[in-house]
């Protein structure tokens, strides 16, 4: 049984691209990271997305459907920049031929050149903020190092080009608590760690603990009000109520409905949440508290099975991270 003191979750996209240059980094090579800073027309990934490239030819991340992926390594293993440099992809009809770009589609990318130990304090100190939960931005000089500046009030993710430097403003990434294991749960878990929600399961339960199978997914113990209060209460944070059991899902609700999580929800028949509503007002939770409760949780597709069930709630986790960090941006 997992250790209770330890809080579990999958890593995220742009966790995971950091972690990868900071490893090629700390080996001695060099690496490039790919930035799309604008779009025009269709395009398979929103502006802010990253890839990173490594001289071994590793790479991590992506700027598009796998169209971009290829001339960039060659790019970069022919002839990588040592300096910032603009591509443009899918300006001409050739490039729109050869690369397979949606149709008009284009796509500019600032490629930047990081190496030894100026590159790796950079990409370890921007990792280690947004691993505590705080905004930062990245400026990009195009002649210049770039720095970071952490007192930042810019609202979502946001990249802005002045033709001499890049501005990139980034939020934490999104986490998520789920609250009670069970086939929904499993479900959950998997489809939005696809998505690139960091999650954590959290079960206090013995029975449903001791009868958990999935061990690719492992167990939190702790309480669920504890770790909304230590972890899971900031404004890049959901918590999902899907114990089915109101000794376990009234604790949690309690707790984060007077957090600042942008997303709370619970699952159950529209009768069960009315009776949930009612219970957490006789425990004194206040009316503007209890509007922010998403019950019963998810899109209505309908959805009847478990794995239906998650794809509603999943979905409906994905609409409320756009609005939160602005239409189009990057996760």
């Amino acid at each position: 049984m997992p250790d209770s003191s330890v809080a579990y979750s999958v890593a995220t996209g742009r966790q995971t691209v950091l972690d990868r240059m900071s490893h090629w980094l700390a080996e001695g090579q060099r690496a490039w990271l790919c930035t799309i800073v604008d779009t025009w027309g269709s395009s398979p990934r929103p502006v802010g997305s990253w890839l990173a490239i490594a001289e071994s030819g590793h790479w991590s991340g992506s700027v598009s459907g796998g169209c971009l992926e290829e001339d960039l390594l060659r790019r970069t293993a022919e002839d990588g920049p040592d300096h910032p440099v603009f591509v443009d992809y899918g300006i001409t009809d050739d490039d729109r031929d050869h690369f397979q770009l949606p149709c008009g589609g284009q796509i500019r990318l600032l490629i930047e050149p990081f190496r030894g130990q100026m590159g790796l304090d950079h990409v370890q100190a921007l990792a280690a903020a947004l691993c505590d939960r705080e905004p930062v931005a990245r400026r990009v000089p195009i002649n210049g190092a770039a720095t970071l500046e952490h007192s930042v009030s810019r609202a979502g993710n946001a990249v802005h080009f002045d033709g001499q430097q890049l501005l990139h403003t980034l939020q934490p990434e999104c986490r998520l608590l789920l609250i009670g294991a069970g086939e929904v749960a499993r479900y959950v878990f998997e489809f939005a760690t696809a998505a690139d929600f960091a999650v954590t399961l959290c079960e206090p339960r013995e029975a449903f603990a001791a009868g958990w199978s999935f061990e690719g997914i492992p167990l939190d113990r702790r309480l669920p009000d504890d770790l909304i209060s230590t972890e899971f209460g900031d404004a890049w944070s959901g918590i999902l109520a899907l114990a089915h059991d109101p000794r376990v899902d009234d604790m949690g609700l309690l707790a984060a409905l007077h957090s600042r999580a942008f997303y709370v929800g619970a699952m159950g028949s529209r009768r069960t949440s009315e009776a949930r509503r009612e219970r957490l007002a006789s425990l004194g939770l206040e009316e503007d508290a209890l509007e922010r409760l998403r019950a019963p949780i998810g899109v209505d597709i309908p959805s009847k099975t478990p794995a239906e069930i998650a794809v509603s709630i999943v979905a409906d986790l994905i609409a409320a991270r756009h609005h939160l960090r602005g239409a189009g941006s990057s996760l």
